[in-house]
């Protein structure tokens, strides 16, 4: 089996992907700008990311096998912990100018607290969060990218492979992803890229992202700290 999906291995190998986190990056900019009430838009998102990733990479996901799960799990709750401990820690770390800039952006909910009172926002928000994005995010960030880093014949470079620039810029641009967290999402793009080079299964990498963002959400609903789903 080839690594591309249906009528994709010819023409386009990198659709399954690349597509799926290319549509999540459009919906972050399309659907604020779109008429469309809650829990409609919830709806509209989430169906649009499931739609994509069975369209383009359902035999990509098809083939994944996790590994090494406890680790991997384990791994995914002490990123989650990185990922809080400066806000917890110290009051005011957000606030800082080298987080909340012109550049990076500010701190924002991108859903109002008081649509959360509806069940079927929060049901749908979590399952974005801990079900679909780290399937996204993981084909493109160490899936892809770093081995098209390597060699532009990307498909000849195996999962996991290390390389300099592959492993800092990934991370680098993982960072950049996250705006105003910043520099967790630094410290979180470099301990999954250690992670994927450790295990060279894609699979295992998907269930560590997955822990790390159900356990921030969860962390959200438990805090009300909703910034933190960007």
């Amino acid at each position: 089996m080839t690594e591309s999906d249906g009528a994709w291995p010819q023409r386009f190998p990198a659709a399954p992907w690349i597509m799926p986190f290319a549509v999540f990056m459009l919906l972050l900019v399309v659907m604020p700008a779109l008429p469309i009430a809650q829990p409609w838009e919830s709806i509209v998102r989430v169906s649009v990311i499931v739609a994509s990733l069975w369209f383009f990479s359902r035999r990509v996901l098809s083939t994944l096998r996790v590994e090494q799960a406890l680790p991997s799990i384990a791994l995914g709750v002490a990123v989650f912990a990185l990922w809080i401990a400066p806000d917890t820690l110290i009051v005011g770390w957000r606030d800082h100018p080298i987080f909340q800039n012109s550049v990076t952006g500010t701190v924002k909910n991108t859903i109002a607290p008081g649509e959360f009172a509806n069940p079927l926002v929060v049901v749908l928000r979590f399952a974005r969060a801990a079900l679909l994005v780290p399937v996204l995010e993981e084909l493109f960030w160490r899936g892809w990218l770093p081995r098209w880093i390597v060699n532009p014949d990307w498909q000849s470079v195996r999962l996991g492979t290390y390389n300099t620039l592959a492993f800092a810029g990934t991370a680098v641009l993982f960072a950049a992803e996250h705006g105003p967290y910043w520099e967790v999402g630094l410290l979180c793009g470099l301990i999954f890229n250690w992670w994927m080079w450790r295990t060279r299964s894609l699979g295992d990498l998907i269930l560590t992202h997955a822990v790390t963002n159900a356990c921030l959400s969860a962390y959200v609903l438990w805090s009300g700290r909703y910034e933190y789903w960007m």
